[in-house]
């Protein structure tokens, strides 16, 4: 189809001497190499190597996590490319011959190779740069007769040149920052196309700009990992060009069994500029106790420099955070008294006053900073 791909082989990797056919994959591929395993996605089953000392271990690793969670030991190995974006074309591709692309959407902003910040445009793409690339997710899906709503995913280094990534024949977590600047309702369209209708949406136009953050049950602070635990209080932003995607309710609980995902908040601007001021607002207004999330990383990531100028890599958060992210000192206090008033209501401590009265008779409701020195059963 003549789409650019990145030096690549996939490796069988079951099975005895499966390691030492990876090696020599990877010295044909060349370093720094990614691999990723060839089942996977989400993150899983992915480990960068930049030298081949690394590669043993990396490989063991990206082998067993593939296994365990795809059944699949499978190895595809690519070569890294540094300081690149990662930027997907979104297409639609109808049983009447039409095949369309929608645009860009930036997912350069990610945390174990997985998404946490997406935005449409992408803020540094130019129209000639967006119909190259608009061209060859076209190519790309026509290749393989692909019919319905499905994503192809480039990487886009420095210099301008872009790479084919990989396909993903489905609607993607962040379709929504698409449809808010373009006017498609894709999951209309991919209905549409399934019936065997012709799509309706007529040329690509882009209006505004739209950011979409992924909210997560898990501890920023802590290598990002999930969180459990009720969801005490759960109050999201409302008000004009604020979207929420959630499958979530105040009172639910917050398990080990699935993803911990909890929603996608949504906006959109007539500006970059007016959208991550709205996203900042969004977040400061969004009221999650119970269980730990990452609000406020979203949050210091929304005035990160490389976010705010547009020059965000798949390697942002690493190079903001080389140690890891931690919380402001005062946010800490804060977010103890919260984390002590969302116990307090989950309790029933909210019927006892200041003073450990538990009979019901105090004058007003208590202070919920009075129930941080207190020892729960």
């Amino acid at each position: 189809a003549g789409v650019p791909v990145i030096p690549c082989e996939e490796v069988d990797g079951d099975g005895e001497g499966a390691l030492a056919t990876l090696r020599r994959a990877a010295e044909r591929v060349g370093y720094p190499l990614l691999l990723k395993a060839s089942s996977g996605g989400g993150g899983k089953g992915m480990r960068a190597v930049h030298e081949p000392g690394e590669f043993d271990q990396a490989a063991a690793g990206a082998r067993r996590e593939a296994i365990a969670a795809f059944g699949d030991g499978r190895i595809y190995i690519e070569r890294l490319l540094s300081g690149s974006k990662h930027v997907e074309i979104q297409v639609l591709a109808d049983q009447h011959g039409r095949t369309i692309h929608l645009g860009e959407r930036e997912c350069s902003v990610q945390r174990r190779h997985q998404k946490v910040f997406e935005e449409a445009p992408g803020p540094t793409m130019t129209p000639e740069l967006r119909e190259a690339m608009g061209q060859a997710a076209v190519a790309a899906a026509q290749a393989v007769d692909y019919v319905g709503a499905g994503t192809v995913e480039f990487l886009l280094a420095p210099s301008g040149e872009f790479f084919f990534l990989e396909m993903n024949t489905r609607i993607q977590v962040e379709h929504p920052v698409t449809e808010l600047v373009t006017g498609v309702d894709i999951v209309r369209e991919q209905l549409r196309i399934a019936a065997g209708e012709p799509m309706s949406c007529g040329p690509l136009m882009i209006r505004g700009h739209a950011i979409e953050v992924r909210l997560y049950a898990e501890d920023a602070a802590n290598g990002f990992l999930p969180s459990i635990g009720p969801l005490a209080v759960f109050r999201p932003p409302e008000g004009p060009g604020i979207r929420l995607d959630t499958g979530v309710r105040e009172g639910d609980e917050v398990t080990p069994n699935y993803d911990p995902m909890l929603a996608k908040l949504i906006v959109w601007a007539p500006s970059r500029g007016e959208a991550l001021e709205k996203m900042r607002r969004a977040l400061d207004e969004f009221v999650v106790l119970g269980t730990t999330t990452n609000i406020e990383f979203l949050r210091d990531l929304c005035d990160a420099v490389p976010v705010v100028d547009g020059s965000t890599t798949t390697t942002t958060i690493d190079d903001l955070w080389p140690s890891g992210w931690n919380p402001p000192h005062d946010l800490m206090l804060e977010e103890a008294a919260l984390l002590a008033a969302a116990s307090a209501e989950t309790m029933g401590l909210h019927r006892r006053n200041a003073t450990g009265d538990s009979s019901g008779t105090a004058q007003g409701p208590p202070s919920p900073f009075t129930t941080l020195q207190r020892r729960f059963p």
